[in-house]
């Protein structure tokens, strides 16, 4: 089912310009830098301070040294108005230096809070989260709150300075020539306002259908392999057209206001000049008016309107940013779902024996365990009438350490959910999972997972070399133990013919190598972390002839001393395990030695049947 525009809307959205909830919260991470903070607006201060004394200077010059004719003091004066140009730039390079300073502190510890806490959750909060979704929020939308602290929360009040200052400034020369300047700003508010609502309703559908263009070009070039080999570039075009279309003309919309307001406000402030040259002018004449103050009035009016000005555009980054906060701080308040106990028993010497007594799981409870329902059923020890909903339903089997065992399964039956249950990345609903008899939610779930080696069928190879994705980075691993790893999994032939053999470059998820030979890799990085137990999970699927007898060979290695389990489609792998677990319908059908389930001729017999006898 393709996206619609209310997917989007629900991350798109745009909030109001002021929260004083989300703006406390943020706060709390401009506090450890609150010295920075503090000089930044000291900076402003000063600034604000140092432009109302340009126009002054100029009035002092015009009216104390031109019309009297005198040169004594301009040289002096105009000496000051350098240092005080000078000053301002200096002041104003040091506080954008020090906000953007800390806007990257600040975007770093987000960014890192962020991370830590998405790590933390469990493999539910990723079903319910796509990619895309969690990557906005760690990219875009922290980086739209360094907009705000760097360019909105502090030159605010830098602006509202400006703006008191000239007012009192003005009032204080001529209280009656500021009336008249200020006789237009209502309209000018008001003009301000409609550019706010205009400028809102264009900001949201521009972030709308950005949203949608981003996710057609990332659906397209995700998918490009399929668009080409059925055909569909002209289609594709098309669609990408029209959102670009959508898109244009919304940023266009943006353009609109912006080429509107900003010239009415130069409007506003030639019609306030008018005014003043007007009246002022006409008391210059008649002498109840210095023209010193007629010219400082003219250039405090210019410097007036620049921060009402700046204050509509300052709206936009507040709006953006507070819906970009509100999206932040939802997903930090979200739960971690899966959480160790208090005081975890510690895993000592771990033998691998694993236990499964009566679980029972569900995708759709999963992270809410103790939901009235489970409750109920626990105390009754019955089943819900929504049995159908649970993946895995009453299963129950031991592994003594050392044993290896396999499931097999028609696709959807459960057999990767046990997988994930035994590293615990979904919490069961009922029953209980034991490793060394201790219920594996008593356990750390880090140590836990350190124990626990595991080669899936679509291996993730990350980007960097050879050695380093078999050791995943730990540098406790020396080289003699990748090569040793590499040599046992029946790796290093292939490596050994690279150009730069354990340092060959990997692309991006391993797209430079094929799907047996990562495999190979990926038992190598299991054989170099040497785990007690063992998960292969489909590991000989999608893979030719040759490549498969190496993993197999590989495979029969890798389970020697270890407890095992072997998800497996190709019956050929498993004939060698100790035990063969057969599932339907997420129930334990059948269990046994290859030769006991065929003679039995139940499930496992047709499977083995389809496989090999047609």
């Amino acid at each position: 089912m393709r996206p619609d525009s209310t997917s989007f809307l629900e991350d798109e959205i745009v909030g109001k310009a002021y929260d004083s909830r989300l703006i406390k919260r943020l706060i709390k991470y401009l506090w450890p830098h609150k010295i920075k903070v503090i000089l930044s607006i000291i900076f402003l201060m000063a600034i604000s301070a140092l432009q109302l004394v340009g126009p002054y200077l100029t009035k002092i010059v015009i009216d104390d040294h031109i019309l009297v004719g005198s040169w004594e003091g301009i040289n002096s004066i105009g000496f000051l108005y350098i240092i005080v140009l000078t000053s301002i730039f200096a002041l104003q390079y040091g506080q954008m230096y020090v906000m953007r300073i800390t806007g990257q502190r600040v975007m770093y510890d987000l960014r890192v809070q962020l991370f830590s806490h998405i790590q933390k959750m469990s493999l539910s909060f990723f079903d319910r989260n796509p990619v895309g979704r969690l990557m906005t929020r760690i990219v875009n939308d922290v980086e739209v709150l360094n907009q705000l602290f760097t360019s909105g929360l502090v030159v605010v009040f830098g602006d509202f300075f400006i703006l008191l200052g000239i007012t009192v400034t003005l009032f204080l020369l001529d209280w009656r020539l500021a009336l008249i300047s200020f006789c237009v700003l209502p309209l000018l508010l008001y003009a301000a306002r409609l550019y706010r609502e205009k400028a809102r309703s264009a900001y949201r559908d521009t972030r709308l259908n950005l949203a949608k263009l981003n996710s057609n070009l990332h659906e397209n070039i995700s998918g490009m392999i399929t668009v080409q080999a059925f055909g569909k570039e002209t289609d594709n075009f098309n669609k990408f057209e029209q959102a670009n279309l959508d898109n244009c003309k919304t940023q266009l919309r943006s353009v609109f206001c912006n080429a509107v307001f900003f010239p009415t406000v130069e409007v506003f402030t030639a019609i306030s000049i008018s005014l003043i040259i007007w009246y002022g002018g006409g008391g210059v004449i008649k002498g109840v008016i210095m023209p010193g103050v007629l010219v400082a009035f003219i250039q405090y009016l210019q410097r007036f309107f620049k921060p009402i000005r700046d204050l509509t555009e300052k709206y936009n980054i507040m709006q953006s940013a507070m819906a970009s906060s509100e999206r932040i701080f939802k997903l930090l308040d979200t739960p971690e779902d899966m959480i160790n106990t208090e005081s975890p028993r510690r895993i000592r010497n771990l033998q691998g024996d694993i236990r499964f007594d009566k679980v029972w799981f569900s995708y759709k409870q999963s992270g809410n365990v103790e939901t009235e329902l489970n409750e109920a059923c626990v105390q009754s020890d019955t089943r819900p009438e929504e049995e159908e909903d649970y993946i895995l339903k009453d299963i129950s089997f031991h592994l003594n350490p050392g044993e290896s065992v396999a499931i097999v399964g028609a696709t959807g039956s459960g057999k990767t959910s046990i997988i994930n249950l035994l590293c615990r990345f979904y919490d069961i609903q009922d029953g209980s999972i034991l490793i060394d008899g201790i219920d594996i939610k008593e356990m750390d779930k880090y140590e836990l997972r350190r124990n626990i080696g595991i080669v899936l069928q679509d291996v993730f190879l990350f980007s960097g070399d050879i050695e380093y994705n078999i050791t995943i980075g730990n540098d406790d691993i020396p080289f003699s133990k990748v090569k040793e790893a590499a040599t046992y999994a029946n790796a290093d032939g292939f490596i050994s013919k690279l150009q730069n053999n354990y340092h060959q470059e990997v692309y991006e998820r391993g797209k430079n190598f094929s799907q047996g030979q990562k495999q190979l890799l990926a038992f190598a990085r299991a054989l170099a972390y040497d785990p007690k137990i063992l998960i292969l999970d489909e590991a000989t699927s999608s893979v030719d002839t040759e490549s498969e007898l190496l993993i197999k060979d590989a495979l029969n290695k890798l389970i020697k001393g270890r407890t095992s389990i072997i998800v497996a489609h190709r019956l050929s792998t498993i004939k060698e395990v100790d035990k063969i677990i057969v599932l339907q319908n997420g129930k334990v059908t059948e269990w046994g030695k290859h030769e006991e389930l065929l003679s039995k001729k139940g499930i496992y017999y047709n499977l083995y049947q389809l496989q090999y006898l047609k």
